[in-house]
C-alpha cells in the first residue's frame, strides 16, 4: 500500500475508529472514504474536515441510518 502525499496535512479525514487507533500506535496507513492513504500522526481536531469525505459521510447517514466509523 503506497501513502500519498497532499492534503492529508490540511484536512482531517475519515476512516473506521478501529483502524485509525492501530494506525496511531503502530504507523500503518489507513484509507480514508474520499481514498486518501496516509499514516495518520496529528490531531484531526485541528484541521477542517476534507469536503469529499463529509460528502461520503453524509449520503452513507442518508442512505443507511449511523454508519459505523470516525474521524
Amino acid at each position: 500500500m503506497r501513502t500519498e502525499e497532499g492534503d492529508h496535512e490540511k484536512f482531517s479525514h475519515y476512516v473506521p475508529k478501529e483502524e485509525l487507533t492501530e494506525a496511531m500506535i503502530m504507523g500503518n496507513p489507513v484509507v480514508a472514504l474520499c481514498g486518501k492513504v496516509w499514516v495518520p500522526s496529528r490531531d484531526p481536531e485541528r484541521f477542517p474536515v476534507c469536503p469529499e469525505c463529509k460528502d461520503i459521510w453524509e449520503s452513507m447517514s442518508d442512505d443507511k441510518g449511523d454508519p459505523s466509523g470516525d474521524a
